[in-house]
């Protein structure tokens, strides 16, 4: 017990998405949360838990060292291991005064949450939002070998399911999921909900000052490197599109933001610009990313979890493989299967782009089967409620 006489829980995540679930996922439990998270600096947890532990240097590739072999290369030079190696001795060290561990991530984030707790025997939970049924689409088990290193990120590999053996219960992402690792055996595995669109709060701030009527197109460069391709080609797309008004959820700062060739930028406040070309604008608006899901009607989109929340808020998504360190054309492809009809995955040109979306503007067949998709892959709602009274029964809450 912490010297408060709370219990404490040690969240252990693995990227910026898991770090997003395991704080929101620590605002449900009545216990001091200490975190470490294992890729980048973990500022979501920032005013949420007690203390954040481990090195928390960002890495070049975001999290995605085996997309590529430049991307580990880079990783190894900018103290991948060291880190790694850091991370294993306080996941260890901080293990003995929790009683209670919950893990969100791969299996290597698992890993990680196993040494803890074999220096603690606290209670383990392993919460997976990275592995889905879904990723297999219509592939042959042949065609999904020839990309091995994705192999992983589709199914539960037995090192994994092997150290369930030390879990009380594992949290998956959908229904598919959670009778795909019955079948293997994974008897704990169970879908309460998504855990995805329980980190999804309410509008963030009022949009109306910035609306004019016509229907908002959603922008969603994401949060990494790939935002230096994906915002210039996302804004080329929405001048295109004069029937919308383009709305850019963005996450960074305004210096150096990346703009097609001949636009100019305007910032009016910490939170607030605009880019515009000619008689064309388009607003970038920080804190706002629920807020412009919760108008748009179609959304451009090169990230991981906004793209599945786009898809779960019933807007569809046309998306374009960027040139990394992320969004590639195998982790696209690989979401274009997770989401199916949600997700319209097209070439890199904003021409196509623009055409894509807007034929998912007008009510009919494309659109009603995005939504279906949508909703039904990305819902429902309830996980984490559910998951911490789990680990208050656990802890004796």
């Amino acid at each position: 017990m912490s010297g408060s006489g709370m219990a404490e829980v040690l969240i252990i995540s693995a990227g910026n998405a898991e770090d997003l679930i395991g704080a929101t996922l620590a605002q449900h439990l009545n216990a001091e949360v200490l975190a470490l998270p294992l890729v980048g600096q973990g500022r979501r947890y920032e005013g949420v838990a007690k203390a954040i532990l481990g090195p928390r240097n960002p890495m070049p590739s975001g999290g995605f060292p085996f997309n590529s072999l430049d991307n580990l290369m880079a990783d190894l030079r900018a103290g991948f291991i060291r880190d790694s190696l850091e991370q294993w001795r306080v996941s260890s060290q901080i293990g003995k005064r929790v009683q209670a561990i919950a893990v969100v991530g791969d299996a290597y984030a698992l890993g990680v949450g196993v040494l803890a707790h074999r220096s603690s025997r606290a209670a383990l939970f392993h919460l997976q939002p990275q592995i889905s049924r879904y990723y297999w689409g219509e592939r042959s088990t042949w065609e999904r070998l020839k990309q091995f290193n994705q192999f992983g990120a589709e199914d539960y590999l037995w090192y994994e399911r092997w150290m369930h053996r030390y879990v009380q219960a594992v949290f998956v992402r959908d229904k598919p999921s959670e009778a795909r690792a019955h079948q293997l055996g994974m008897s704990k595995a169970r879908f309460v909900g998504s855990m995805a669109m329980d980190t999804l709060g309410p509008p963030e701030r009022d949009l109306s000052p910035w609306l004019d009527g016509r229907p908002v197109l959603a922008l969603l460069p994401g949060t990494r490197g790939d935002v230096l391709f994906s915002l210039p080609l996302m804004l080329e797309a929405a001048s295109r599109l004069p029937e919308t008004q383009a709305l850019v959820a963005w996450a960074g700062d305004f210096q150096n933001l990346p703009l097609p060739e001949g636009w100019g930028l305007q910032v009016q406040d910490a939170q607030t610009a605009v880019a515009g070309s000619g008689q064309h604008r388009v607003w970038l608006l920080r804190g706002a990313f629920s807020a412009i899901l919760h108008v748009g009607q179609v959304a451009i989109g090169t990230a991981g979890t906004a793209n599945e929340q786009a898809a779960g808020m019933g807007l569809p998504v046309v998306s374009f493989p960027t040139r990394g360190p992320q969004y590639l054309l195998p982790n696209a492809l690989r979401q274009a299967r997770l989401l199916g009809r949600a997700l319209a995955l097209v070439e890199a040109h904003p021409d196509v782009v623009a055409e894509a979306v807007r034929a998912r503007l007008l009510e009919g067949p494309l659109r009603a089967a995005a939504q279906q998709d949508g909703y039904e892959r990305n819902g429902p709602r309830g996980a984490l409620p559910q998951i911490a009274r789990t680990l208050h029964r656990a802890l004796g809450i």
